[in-house]
């Protein structure tokens, strides 16, 4: 047998959405990509601003030597120090140059933090619906992911928190803006979850870590401002990246920073540091980093995002489908249509639309299904018939 137990075993519990990308490949191919409405992957297809291609040009173009090296392990030193300025600007903090490691990614950043923070059989409480790489990321680490469901309008549940935290949680993990649902949790709420884990750390001697997954903090509409994390819990720690704000998913950078608030820091920051280098990404991107420290005040023309959400809102309404309105990030999570999210995927997919299904180790939340808006609005508007006739052919 080739491959470990364990990677059998998620393999088999992810392969129905590997095949269903694989079917949307070859539809694609034998239909034209101008013929198939793709919502399924949340890939950005704005290109870069402009600063970021101009920036990446100076340097290819900078005789200096050495800018392909090595470097340590938790970025380059002048980089970490632009970052803390920005978040200290941010989250009005004072963050400093070692409370920040460049990452490959923002799941590299989760990656390394999990890996610092866990001993075999940790838990680390996981909101429904989620996105689904972060039972993964736990288990990578000998950690468990604790689902907890949200509420209808997937806002966080303070009671069935509550009921999960045990005295093995070591982590909650929040993503807002949220994938898959678009949803943004507001200040009053994650000043109550710091409360609660501010009272559960009390209890069993040792604090609970909040982890915030944000790479679509700039992501937000309607004039909303997203809250701080850092402002709410004093043992947080950021896991971010430039994939979204910068439309660059493909060069890997994000970065993890932990608060300046957060009891026994430095200890903290060195395991992650140490984890950078020994779950193999070395160092974060070297030419991406230094052209990203030019640009913390630069991202995407997120009202262009904004009408392709106002856009797909009025093709599911007609349509006849429910929904909450996404506040963030590039995600519909409409209700499936008689409440079997596998079904409704595969009818959609005959009228060539392409979506992914709610359940199981899809985002944790059957009679769902997920739509990505980061597509042209032409794709958008061609969609509108198919998905008035799957309405009313389920219902």
């Amino acid at each position: 047998m080739g491959v470990s137990q364990r990677i059998q075993t998620a393999i088999a519990g992810s392969s129905w959405i590997r095949r269903m990308f694989e079917e949307g490949a070859e539809l694609k191919a034998r239909l034209g990509p101008d013929k198939v409405c793709d919502f399924t992957l949340g890939n950005p297809d704005l290109e870069p601003p402009p600063e970021f291609k101009e920036e990446l040009l100076n340097l290819a173009r900078d005789p200096r030597p050495g800018l392909h090296s090595y470097m340590p392990n938790a970025g380059l030193p002048e980089v970490r120090q632009v970052l803390a300025r920005h978040l200290s600007r941010l989250h009005h903090l004072e963050f400093q140059t070692d409370d920040v490691i460049l990452t490959c990614g923002a799941a590299g950043a989760l990656n390394i933090i999990l890996k610092a923070i866990l001993d075999p059989g940790d838990e680390v409480v996981v909101f429904s619906p989620y996105f689904p790489e972060y039972l993964f990321y736990a288990d990578n680490h000998g950690g468990v992911a604790k689902v907890v469901e949200t509420d209808e309008h997937f806002q966080i549940d303070l009671n069935r928190l509550e009921a999960a935290l045990t005295p093995r949680t070591r982590a909650v993990l929040v993503n807002s803006p949220n994938n898959p649902t678009g949803q943004v949790y507001d200040a009053k709420t994650l000043k109550e979850l710091g409360r609660f884990l501010i009272h559960h750390g009390g209890r069993h001697g040792s604090p609970v870590y909040l982890v915030g997954d944000e790479p679509y903090r700039r992501l937000v509409y309607d004039g909303l401002e997203l809250p701080s994390l850092f402002a709410a819990y004093p043992h947080t720690i950021l896991a971010t990246s430039f994939s979204k704000d910068l439309s660059i998913p493909g060069e890997r950078l994000g970065y993890a920073a932990v608060s300046p608030r957060a009891t026994g820091r430095g200890e903290l920051v060195a395991g992650m540091i140490l984890a950078n280098r020994i779950l193999g990404f070395v160092n974060a991107p070297a030419l991406v980093q230094r052209a990203a420290a030019k640009l913390t005040g630069v991202s995407v023309d997120v009202t262009r995002y904004a009408r392709r959400r106002d856009l797909m809102a009025r093709v599911l309404t007609e349509a006849g489908y429910e929904f909450v309105m996404p506040r963030g990030a590039f995600y519909f999570f409409p209700q499936a249509p008689g409440g079997d999210d596998l079904a409704l995927v595969a009818r959609l997919k005959e009228e060539n639309i392409l979506a992914v299904p709610g359940r199981g180790r899809g985002f944790g939340r059957a009679g769902r299904f997920r739509l990505a808006f980061c597509v042209p609005e032409a794709a958008i508007e061609r969609s509108a018939e198919g998905f008035a006739r799957v309405r009313k052919a389920l219902g």
